[in-house]
């Protein structure tokens, strides 16, 4: 064994497989050398007993599986020797070829066994036992684990991980090397996790000329699709000319060039503005155009003459604003809702939502959104007409259920998503023009987190004639993919919209609401009333900080109301890093709440500890991850399938297997050690993955950080996270700047000039 590049370096045979996942690659093995046995972890492509490797990695220790050496790099060698080539053929790794017929083979070609069976495999026939046919499938074989083989040496020359080169080698096949030779800017298009910089690495290595077309069209599309990962659907020319001429080390002009080509083949869409000409990703261009269509098709489905104000609770309503029909409001007495005092912005909502055929209802906590949706609900039931419910997470979805006491799913659920992957740019759904949602109401709760390509998605599956009813807070963070719908739809003036503002009595004895609402307004929140359930910890250091928030969570809030330190009370961290960032905090509350012991099994993923007891946050979509319920005696009772970005459960068993969480609703789950990407350690979590959820406490870090992320909407969104008490702690200086910097991100986005565009109105400013 020697050390290269500060890596453990080992030359042996593999002797065992002890577990292989076929989807990603992922291997624990044996390998034999020098009459020793080591144990490998790591991803190695169709592992085969026998064969001889050259690994490379660190040594690590696992809390229960002892020393392994963690494998980076895997170079697979042909064995030469007449042992070494039958004990390969024995294993397996031919299709067709036994044990017994591997020393057969052998002992007819011996050292010379590999050229026969690829080059010349008739003579295989010349056997007993072996047909020509028979012969011709080994040697095919043979030739397709080669190629996988080939191809996996080519990518790992060039730098590609061997998970990595997986993915790569069940995209393109036996056309991988051809593909990557051709044009290795293809990878950042085609394969999920590799980006335009490792593809350029590949194309440097490869002596791709760097002012090639395809070099800066490849650049292009990634600092587009860079720039909808902050949110814009689009931007000004001049920003990508520059963005992109950094990055690629390029002259504007071969940039410009690049661009009229690709706008010329439609992949990028370029259009001219009263400032300056402005550049759109294809996908993102459609999306916008294709919703604000659909919207105003919908809308005019009900013969809505498109004419519409913004109509506030505390406003009386003009005549030239009001919908332009009439309705009784009689009716509110003859439905499910009687005995419910509605306020006029709630009625007007009902009213529209009776014969608008899209509605926007938007308001802060407390203002009544979800008894108006109840009562919309049980009117249009009342009426015979099929409801939909639905939300853009599985939490949002569960909390619309238990507010209505009606079924809510998913949207990528609701349109019977097809495939899936982190990259939107892959979702495909079943549910489209030609195969609709088949429902007369769709009501959509949280629409502020829904980006352009998910509304898009949704509004394609909504058959002519069936009415929207859009529900959010405008006011909270916006989506984190691209766009700013609900917003946008809003300040077009072209759809119906009710902002509901009024406080209702009930709500406005909480000081997380009336404080929500100031905050909101730009005003200071009022602070450490006595029997309130609102209150601010002064701390001066992000040390202080969290000492205090492990004392809250550990001792004085359990000893206040009885608060569960686990499922009841939730860490909300404006960002990631810094002392008080989720990464830092997981680790001191971890520590805190489920500190190590001798009968809680462990498991290591990069540098975090998941154990037995372990509070834990799914971070992606699984649509395929079967849960089980099971009663009290242990028998399965109810299941069914997807976990989804934001569920957190508890780790309740690690094994030889992998781990079993439990999520809401007693929900099982088992991952094997590969998904462990899929979760995170969720103590505390930041305000974006808290969007669509509640919890009974709230605690809130307000300490030093970028004002980027100190903001007064973010603030908001994280208080209004909490049902029934918020703490924040930290500086009252910091709080106060929060709720002063009404910075919001500026979103380049187009849909709010799309939707005026086809009702031919002009911009209305400031709405």
């Amino acid at each position: 064994m020697d050390i290269h590049e500060n890596l453990s370096v080992i030359e042996g045979v593999l002797e065992s497989v002890v577990y292989h996942n076929d989807e990603n690659g992922y291997t624990v093995f044996t390998l034999g050398h020098e009459a020793e046995y080591t144990t490998c972890t790591g991803h190695l492509a169709n592992p085969i007993e026998g064969e001889s490797l050259r690994v490379m990695g660190n040594f690590i220790v696992n809390p229960r599986y002892g020393r392994q050496l963690s494998i980076t790099r895997v170079e697979r060698t042909t064995p030469n020797t007449k042992t070494g080539i039958e004990k390969y053929l024995a294993s397996g790794a031919v299709k067709g070829i036994g044990a017994k017929t591997a020393k057969l083979i052998v002992a007819k070609f011996g050292e010379d066994t590999f050229h026969i069976i690829e080059n010349e495999p008739q003579k295989l026939s010349e056997l007993r036992g072996i047909s020509l046919k028979r012969a011709f499938q080994m040697s095919e074989s043979f030739h397709a684990v080669a190629g996988q083989r080939r191809a996996m040496l080519f990518l790992q020359e060039y730098g590609v991980t061997p998970a990595a080169s997986m993915k790569i080698y069940k995209r393109y096949k036996e056309d991988t090397v051809e593909i990557i030779k051709s044009n290795p800017y293809r990878l950042a298009d085609d394969i999920d996790g590799i980006g335009f910089r490792s593809a350029d690495a590949i194309a440097y290595k490869l002596g791709v000329d760097r002012d090639s077309p395809e070099r800066i069209s490849a650049g292009l599309r990634y600092c587009l699709w860079e720039a909808t990962t902050e949110g814009h659907t689009y931007v000004p020319t001049s920003f990508i000319v520059r963005k992109t001429s950094e990055l690629l080390m390029a002259t504007p002009a071969a940039i410009e060039h690049e661009l009229i080509r690709m706008h010329m083949d439609r992949s990028i869409i370029r259009e001219n503005t009263e400032s300056e000409p402005i550049v759109f990703l294809s996908s993102m261009y459609y999306a916008e155009t294709d919703i604000a269509r659909k919207l105003i098709e919908l809308a005019h489905a009900y013969g809505r003459q498109l004419s519409w104000t913004e109509q506030k609770d505390s406003e009386q309503p003009a005549d030239t604003a009001q919908p332009q029909t009439s309705y009784n409001h009689d009716e509110y007495d003859e439905t499910p809702t009687s005995g419910i005092s509605l306020s006029d912005g709630q009625k007007r909502a009902v009213d529209a939502a009776m014969q608008e055929g899209i509605l926007v209802i938007t308001g802060g906590p407390g203002t009544g959104k979800t008894t108006t949706i109840n009562t919309i609900i049980g009117m249009l039931e009342a009426k015979g007409l099929d409801i939909t419910l639905t939300a853009p997470t599985g939490r949002a979805a569960k909390r619309m259920t238990e507010t209505t006491g009606r079924d809510a799913t998913t949207i990528h659920r609701l349109l019977e998503v097809k495939f899936i992957s982190e990259d939107t740019r892959r979702q495909t759904f079943e549910k489209n023009e030609e195969n609709p949602i088949e429902t007369d109401v769709l009501i959509v709760d949280e629409t502020s987190m829904i980006d352009v390509l998910l509304m898009h998605s949704l509004l394609k599956a909504v058959a002519p004639g069936t009415r929207i009813i859009l529900v959010g807070d405008v006011d909270q963070l916006p989506s984190i993919g691209a766009g700013n719908v609900l917003k946008d739809i809003i300040d077009s003036n072209c759809v119906p919209v009710v902002i509901l503002t009024e406080i209702f009595r009930q709500a406005a004895e909480s000081a997380i609401i009336t404080n929500a609402h100031l905050i909101n307004k730009g005003k200071y929140p009022e602070i450490n009333e006595r029997d309130k359930d609102f209150f601010f910890v002064k701390r001066s250091s992000p040390d202080q900080v969290a000492a205090t928030i492990l004392e809250l969570i550990s001792e004085r809030l359990p000893a206040y109301k009885n608060f569960d330190p686990i499922s009841d009370i939730q860490i909300l961290t404006p960002m990631r890093k810094s002392t008080i960032g989720v990464a830092h905090l997981n680790q001191l509350l971890q520590a805190k709440l489920n500190p190590p012991a001798p009968e809680k099994h462990e498991r290591e993923y990069g540098h975090v500890v998941y154990r037995e007891g372990d509070k834990v946050m799914q971070i992606k979509n699984n649509y395929d991850a079967t849960w089980e319920i099971y009663n009290a005696q242990g028998f399965s009772v109810d299941f069914g399938e997807g976990v989804f970005n934001g569920d957190i459960g508890i780790i309740h068993e690690i094994n030889d297997d992998g781990l079993i969480i439990v999520f809401d609703d007693e929900k099982h789950i088992a991952y094997d050690f590969t998904q462990l990407d899929e979760i995170e350690l969720a103590y505390a979590a930041t305000v974006h993955k808290a969007q669509g959820s509640e919890y009974k406490v709230v605690i809130i870090p307000v300490h030093s950080g970028p004002p980027m992320l100190l903001t007064r909407n973010l603030l908001y969104t994280a208080l209004t996270r909490a049902k029934e008490l918020a703490v924040l702690v930290g500086l009252t200086d910091t709080l106060h700047r929060m709720v002063d910097n009404n910075r919001i991100s500026m979103r380049y986005t187009a849909l709010t000039r799309r939707l005026q565009q086809l009702v031919n109105i002009d911009p209305i400013a400031g709405v």
